[in-house]
């Protein structure tokens, strides 16, 4: 026996009135469905019911809700003075502390209360679902049903089922997220659930990028913003979220996948948090903040005197060159006149690497980043040795068709390539491994952290085959397992399918 997800005065019972509970039972009226808030602090249920009816008020002025929609979503809103008010609720959802042991205890007095057929959830971001329902007696009907802050304005709901989670219980709260308005995606009970495993790549490849010295933070943050499409750069990103919150999450996620190195962060990241650098809330992390809490930004344009290269040669096909050498002026060279600068455009490489297997000329041998694109955000680098006078001409002619340009040092896969390599690599190990869905994969990660491109379909991109081609150099130069490609990945660029392509 189960619920009927789709009843007309459907039930939501929340325990916690803090913003993620407050958050809950505001969608879950405005869905049109009862809200009960419980708090055992005394007085916080109502304030949290005042809370919400001055959000539905502001939504109402907005002309978001209608008067009567919004009236009936507080006439719907109940503080409860004891848990045993929420006796006949049909979902109960707990946002309270993450410990293992308050939560297990909170889960066996809900029990004691509700019905047999009520489903109870969890909304917690860290701790496996299996565990919190090891101490209830019908774990069939316990499942996450995991929100993001703020709770109204993002859509997704992450819907976890755990080992003995009913196939009834999932599908009933896929209907309930519906009706409050969420996108839900099922998702396996796994360390980090979805999106904050899946978020793992972008941050701890970039800590990695900074580590080895290939680029500063806010040099990364502007190649993934302008050339890539992302809202906010990684080191943006971790100092918004808190380096006290993404640093500890990223060890849990690590020691909960037995310490897969794909998973690693890097020591500078512990630096940060050990020395209080936390981000926006101390006002200092990677970047230092102004009195209004906004970042101040190095200045990012390298001041080019030299003049553009006119010529240069190529010795491997580089695909959309023609164009936009037009654009530069840059006559392109059938054979090397010992001369002019050398341009190579590798996928996974370093210039090091393309200069030793082409047996070119260190020195003015300039690589750059086609791949990733070049007329919003130029990336280029070159071998130890070269000259760099060679290497600033080659920058002041994309210049001319560029909206900016950085010099990084050299690196296997420049600082595009590598990210999103890895956030697609990822992506496609959670695939494999069943976390969720591709597709669902994508949905999160695009309406859970605002990616340009879901983490799978980003794979599809790049090119399947660039990108185990980046995994495979980066592995190989290295010799960091950290690389090692995703079985998903490799055998669908192997047999030319596309990433979606299911098992």
């Amino acid at each position: 026996m189960s619920i009927d997800p789709h009843k007309e005065n459907l039930k939501v019972g929340v325990i916690g009135a803090g913003a993620m509970g407050r958050g809950i039972a505001q969608v879950s009226v405005t869905g049109g469905m009862q809200a009960l808030i419980f708090d055992t602090a005394d007085g916080a249920a109502q304030k949290a019911c005042d809370f919400i009816g001055g959000m539905i008020d502001r939504s109402v002025e907005k002309g978001r809700l209608s008067e009567t929609d919004g009236s009936n979503a507080k006439n719907n809103l109940i503080a409860a003075e004891k848990l045993e008010d929420l006796s006949d609720c049909d979902l109960v959802v707990e946002a309270i502390v993450e410990n293992l042991d308050v939560k297990q205890k909170v889960f066996q007095q809900i029990e004691s209360v509700v019905r047999k057929e009520t489903i109870i959830a969890s909304n917690t971001s860290s701790i496996r679902i299996a565990s919190i329902a090891s101490a209830c007696t019908h774990k069939d009907r316990i499942a996450g049903l995991h929100f993001f802050n703020p709770v109204p304005l993002m859509k997704l709901v992450e819907v976890i089922n755990a080992t003995e989670t009913s196939a009834e219980t999932i599908e009933a709260l896929n209907v309930i997220g519906k009706r409050m308005g969420r996108v839900p995606v099922v998702v396996k009970d796994a360390p980090g659930f979805l999106v904050n495993l899946g978020g793992r790549a972008y941050t701890t490849e970039a800590m990695r990028l900074a580590a080895e010295g290939v680029a500063q933070p806010h040099e990364i943050d502007a190649i993934m913003r302008d050339a890539c499409g992302f809202r906010m750069g990684p080191f943006e990103l971790a100092d918004l979220t808190g380096i006290d919150v993404n640093f500890p999450v990223s060890q849990i996620i690590y020691s909960g996948y037995f310490y897969d190195k794909r998973l690693a962060t890097s020591p500078i990241h512990e630096s940060m948090m050990e020395a209080g650098r936390l981000g926006r809330k101390t006002k200092a992390g990677f970047y230092d903040y102004d009195d209004n809490g906004q970042i101040i930004y190095p200045d990012l344009d390298p001041k080019i005197k030299d003049n553009p290269a006119a010529r240069a040669y190529v010795p491997e096909d580089i695909e959309g060159l023609e164009p936009i050498a037009r654009d530069i002026g840059l006559s392109i060279l059938k054979e090397d006149d010992g001369i002019s600068p050398i341009l190579v455009a590798p996928v996974g490489e370093d210039c090091t690497s393309v200069v030793h297997r082409l047996g070119l000329d260190v020195k003015r041998t300039v690589a750059v980043d086609m791949l990733s694109g070049i007329y919003q955000h130029t990336t280029v680098m070159a071998a130890p040795g070269a000259d760099d006078a060679v290497v600033r001409s080659i920058m002041a002619a994309f210049r001319k068709v560029s909206n900016r340009v950085t010099r990084i040092k050299d690196s296997p896969g420049f600082v595009a390539q590598r990210l999103q390599a890895m956030i697609a690599n990822l992506g496609s190990e959670m695939a494999q491994i069943g976390i969720a869905s591709p597709e669902d994969i994508d949905k999160g990660m695009k309406l859970g952290l605002n990616y340009p491109h879901g983490s799978v379909e980003l794979a599809e991109h790049l090119g399947v085959k660039n990108t185990l081609k980046i995994l495979e150099n980066l592995q190989q130069i290295t010799g960091e397992e950290r690389y090692r490609p995703s079985l998903w990945l490799r055998r669908r660029a192997l047999l030319n399918l596309p990433i979606h392509t299911p098992n």
